[in-house]
């Protein structure tokens, strides 16, 4: 049997520094944009407050991830915390489906009574956010396609900036002809974007919590590559599955052909999955020609 332990530093961890700037920003922000929120009575404003809370806490609990993952391995966990940076990405996207509910309430009974609203002050406020947010999308931008944990805290930013978009459109509308009801329309417009958005990240947190083969693993590739291999005769019970995002682990059992020189199969199989596929992690499980264990799976 070989292992091949790369417990190296995560994406996330890489843009560690770009997530704690992200941090400060968007907690600032959010202070302002509660405030402006209350005094000019604005829906929008305050949703998008809604969202932005989500940010502070989503950015706080991916740099507690990272903290966490950072923990060496230990007995009683042998892979460490890296799972704790999914369940960061999962909490996030609870929260803020949370958030979009209940935005859509509010929408609902501003559209039968709407109030009138400050149109000018939640113009300026806005257009700070929209500054803040997208100046926190360039520092995501990159670590986003590499971490379920960034990916979240992306797409947090990303629906603020809309909002924040939204917000200025509402606010433009209501300065202009006095149509108080463009700011429970934009806020329930807001709600409805980001519902399926979130509903996919929370579906793929949820995919590597209960180790599903990752989207970028093509599995019957990977076993016929295994196959390829000079002096396999075999092979059962593969499993692929993510540690965290980017870091993909693999076992395997393949049967050895007569003759087969051991070192030579376990090299080459280790070969063929870390260099044709986004693989790190492999242990393989050699077995003599006709023999294999009672129970196999896929």
């Amino acid at each position: 049997m070989t292992h091949d332990h790369a417990h190296g530093t995560t994406p996330a961890g890489r843009n560690e520094k770009r997530l704690t700037v992200v941090f400060v920003l968007t907690a600032f922000y959010l202070v302002v944009e509660v405030v402006g929120g209350l005094l000019t009575n604005s829906l929008a404003l305050l949703a998008d407050a809604g969202h932005m809370l989500t940010d502070v806490a989503g950015t706080g609990l991916a740099l507690l991830a990272l903290r966490f993952a950072r923990r060496p391995a230990s007995p009683e966990r042998t892979y460490g915390f890296y799972r704790a940076e999914i369940l960061a990405a999962l909490t996030n996207a609870v929260v803020l489906i949370g958030v979009s509910l209940y935005v859509l309430y509010e929408a609902y009974r501003r559209f039968r009574e709407p109030p009138e609203v400050q149109s000018l002050p939640m113009l300026a406020v806005a257009a700070v956010g929209l500054a803040v947010n997208v100046l926190a999308m360039w520092l995501l931008r990159a670590g986003s396609g590499e971490s379920l944990n960034l990916k979240g805290a992306y797409f947090e930013v990303l629906s603020d900036a809309l909002t924040s978009v939204g917000v200025i459109v509402a606010g433009v509308v209501m300065w202009a002809t006095g149509w108080y009801y463009a700011d429970p329309l934009v806020s329930a417009g807001i709600g409805l974007f980001i519902l399926p958005r979130t509903w996919n990240l929370l579906r793929e947190a949820v995919g590597v919590l209960l180790e599903g083969t990752p989207a970028d693993v093509n599995l019957t590739a990977v076993r016929e590559a295994i196959a390829g291999v000079p002096g396999v005769a075999g092979t059962h019970d593969l499993h692929v599955w993510s540690l965290t995002s980017g870091m993909n682990a693999l076992s395997v059992h393949v049967v050895l052909a007569a003759g087969a020189d051991l070192a030579a199969v376990l090299t080459g199989v280790h070969g063929r999955v870390t260099g044709g596929f986004p693989i790190s992690h492999v242990t393989v499980q050699a077995e003599p020609p006709g023999w294999q264990e009672g129970e196999t799976h896929l």
